[in-house]
């Protein structure tokens, strides 16, 4: 079981709504002791590139001193952003490189995604890595499928985001279906979905691990046996001031991780 920095969105930072004193690193790790977590998978929404050597080392001392393993996470397809990013898994350990694959005027075709793995398989296997990549919402499950079958690698696998492929029109049980056999992490993110009051339509919204409709022990049955980590996201709806919405975050990240330890003990 493991905390993603997806699950302090707020605290860290999101684009348009600045937060005074935004969570680092060296304090998602501290979150993660305080909850008795054993894994932290830190994201693009904390780029590990944009810390110096210094920073790192700092970083990487502090997880091995807390016992906390750190996989990492990044963003964008790109051979300059890959190369760094497999570095920094192998100095922190990670045995997996979580990717969304679309980036800032970045967003490839299958084709062109098809070849960028494979150009990049010998160096995952040179490093003894597996590279995730996460179920976003340009794609359908059955696209990720093709592009796994065409690069046909065991270094090259899915991170199962649990409501992410919704925007693609696709519910959990569709996409787990589709795409547990290839799982090799997974992010856990409670939702609830309500029809808003004048009936024409849908909200989804996040909610604590447990307290919506997410079928997880049905979804741990369907993965693959290699799959590495169940990791916590949160979609935290926001308060009127962003205190309170930190605040908000902080508890269902608690209530969470109380929830998540009966099926990760």
């Amino acid at each position: 079981m493991g905390l993603s920095s997806y699950a302090f969105t707020w605290a860290i930072g999101v684009p348009g709504y600045p937060v005074e004193t935004p969570m680092t690193p060296l304090q998602l790790l501290e979150k993660a002791a305080q909850l008795g977590v054993a894994c932290v998978q830190i994201a693009d929404n904390m780029p590990l590139h944009a810390l110096s050597d210094g920073e790192l080392s700092l970083l990487k001392n502090a997880a091995d001193e807390k016992n906390i393993a750190v996989e990492v996470g990044m963003r964008g397809l790109l051979p300059d952003q890959l190369g760094i990013y497999m570095d920094l898994a192998v100095e922190f350990d990670s045995p997996i490189l979580r990717v969304v694959i679309d980036a800032a005027n970045f967003e490839p075709s299958i084709a062109d995604i098809i070849y960028r793995l494979h150009q990049t398989v010998p160096e995952l296997e040179k490093r003894n890595l597996a590279l995730v990549i996460e179920n976003h919402d340009r794609f359908k499950a059955r696209e990720f499928v093709e592009i796994l079958q065409a690069v046909n690698s065991d270094r090259v696998g899915i991170c199962l985001d649990s409501v992410n492929s919704m925007g693609a029109g696709e519910g959990v049980e569709r996409v787990t279906e589709t795409l547990g056999e290839y799982t090799l992490n997974l992010h856990i993110k409670e939702f609830i979905v309500t029809r808003i009051d004048h009936k024409m339509g849908f909200k989804i919204e996040g909610r604590p691990a447990g307290q919506g409709m997410l079928p997880l022990a049905w979804m741990l049955s369907k993965l693959n046996p290699r799959c590495n980590s169940a990791i916590l996201e949160q979609w935290v709806p926001p308060e009127a001031s962003m205190a309170d919405t930190i605040v908000k975050e902080d508890d269902w990240a608690r209530q969470s991780i109380t929830y998540l330890q009966h099926y990760f003990a």
